[in-house]
């Protein structure tokens, strides 16, 4: 098992006031998130740990990921209903209907911050219409 790369007092460092269900929930969503991120670094052919040894500000991006996934994943488990991304109401016949942010209360990373973390880069390429110089083509 690896390394977590944030703690819960990360998380109230910023303000985050957790009751203690929610520091419980905190400290295994920061193991599930850091492993998360460890799984995908590793599909883009990266060694985060190394990364985070020869870079102090790189250990510092990893960590803020980290926290802003776990409170994103504490704020959709809440008593409180989460952020509605879309709503819909209609009048007399009554109809509601509402998209949520994060409806499977599960962890995600943004592609921004993976982005920021030189894991997701943009691709490029082409394809060859009319294979020319393919030795296969007889045209």
């Amino acid at each position: 098992m690896g390394a977590d790369y944030a703690a819960v007092s990360d998380i109230t460092a910023l303000g985050v006031t957790l009751t203690p269900q929610q520091e419980d929930a905190a400290e295994v969503l920061i193991t599930q998130s850091s492993a998360k991120l460890r799984l995908t670094a590793k599909k883009y052919g990266k060694d985060i740990d190394t990364l985070i040894a020869a870079d102090d500000d790189f250990g510092i991006a990893v960590k803020n990921v980290v926290v802003q996934s776990v409170i994103r994943a504490l704020n959709s488990i809440t008593d409180d209903s989460p952020a509605a991304v879309q709503a819909t109401q209609s009048a007399l016949g009554y109809s509601a209907s509402m998209t949520y942010l994060n409806a499977g209360q599960s962890l995600y990373f943004l592609r921004n911050e993976l982005k920021d973390l030189g894991l997701m880069q943009q691709t490029y390429g082409a394809l060859e219409v009319y294979d020319y110089g393919d030795p296969r083509n007889t045209n």
